[in-house]
């Protein structure tokens, strides 16, 4: 017993020293952040610019296996729709660069200088040492913020009605942070990462989130229970944050209450925007998308200060990949978000109108929406409610 702790006290030691070299380095490259939000508008705006012809440019991921299917249906429904939009598609193949996965730099270029992106979804290739290509992309745009709307669909019937909950979860840090180490044989230490700074941020666009659509309340999901010291930093930071935002309620609740409630009776969530650290908005973010009936429903946004990249965050099916058997649902209420951060409303609400009246109306649907219809289909039938 004594041999197997002089062994492993310098372990500890070590793993300790490099944990804090890890913290150190990542808590350094966000220091001063705080003080850039001394003016709340200033937090993650479009900064994008229409070009001489009058459109704005979008940088488009298509992704694989029923990606490109899904993409044209958005591109056909917007080109009817009339929305300023013209598309620049952008190649994200993975590569290895000194032991990183990264994208090509013309990909990098293009999303930077257009400022917005849509993405279809993403097969991460097995086997060849590649980390996610989300991950690659929300780490390389800095994307601290992760939105995920959950909106109960009229036509589509699920165990819950009249859901519309609306989650913030912090994108960049928390238990994602990738600093973990084997202490001893059989014993891996994984740190969980939170700092003021990117808790301060993501903190301040929920409430700045929550005035823009009209909600009066922001809630703070946490364990500060257990992580005294963690959760218990992002609970303080955001009681500080909220006092800058006199016409929002805020108030905090523990993920298992939130999570009973929730499944519960979704109700009462309405209207509130949830916000909370990377882990839990994860796991709390897909359990609203079963209330609704899944993630071929759900839009997601990606939220940077410099950049945002908008995606629907179900799975690639190459299976079904050609065979039009795909449901651009997603998608298209991704791209309708992304409309909303252009700030072009009107044409926002006219596909959301058009969307929606067709799910309502129920002869066109998807398969996995119960109906027969194809891709091209659906999209054709949103088309004609233009």
């Amino acid at each position: 017993m004594l041999a197997i702790r002089s062994f492993a006290a310098p372990a500890r030691r070590q793993c300790f020293q490099a944990s804090a070299r890890a913290w150190s380095v990542q808590i350094s490259s966000r220091r001063g952040y705080a003080k850039d939000f001394s003016e709340k508008d200033k937090v993650a705006k479009f900064h994008g610019a229409k070009g001489s012809d009058g459109l704005y440019t979008v940088s488009l991921i298509e992704g694989d296996g029923i990606g490109p299917e899904i993409s044209q249906s958005v591109k056909d429904i917007f080109s009817a729709a009339g929305a300023p939009i013209k598309w620049e598609p952008v190649d994200v193949t993975p590569m290895l660069i000194d032991g990183k996965t990264t994208i090509a730099k013309e990909t990098i270029e293009s999303i930077n200088r257009n400022k917005v992106a849509l993405k279809g979804p993403l097969a991460t290739p097995i086997g060849k040492g590649h980390v996610s290509l989300n991950l690659t992309l929300r780490r390389t745009f800095n994307l601290f913020a992760n939105v995920r709307p959950c909106r109960s669909i009229e036509g589509y019937k699920t165990p819950y009605d009249n859901v519309d909950t609306v989650l913030i979860r912090e994108n960049t840090e928390g238990e994602y942070s990738g600093i973990e180490h084997v202490v001893v044989d059989g014993v891996v230490q994984s740190i969980k990462l939170i700092t003021r700074d990117a808790s301060e941020r993501v903190l301040r666009y929920a409430f700045q989130y929550a005035e823009d659509i009209g909600r009066p309340k922001v809630r703070a999901v946490h364990k500060a229970t257990i992580m005294k010291m963690s959760d218990g930093l992002f609970l303080g930071t955001a009681k500080d944050v909220a006092k800058d935002f006199p016409n929002v309620e805020f108030d905090a609740e523990l993920l298992d209450n939130t999570c009973l409630k929730m499944t519960t009776d979704p109700a009462p969530y309405n209207d509130k925007v949830l916000v909370m650290p990377n882990l839990y908005g994860d796991i709390l973010s897909d359990m609203c998308a079963g209330l609704i009936g899944g993630l071929g429903l759900t839009p997601s946004g990606n939220i940077g200060d410099e950049c945002s990249i908008f995606e629907a965050v179900h799975g690639s099916a190459p299976d079904i990949a050609g065979k039009a058997l795909a449901n651009p649902t997603a998608l298209l209420l991704s791209s309708i978000m992304m409309l909303r951060h252009m700030e072009l409303n009107d044409h926002a609400a006219k596909i959301e109108s058009a969307i929606f009246a067709t799910l309502a109306e129920g002869k066109t649907l998807t398969g996995d929406l119960g109906g027969k219809a194809k891709t091209h289909e659906y999209a054709g039938a949103i088309i004609a409610r233009l």
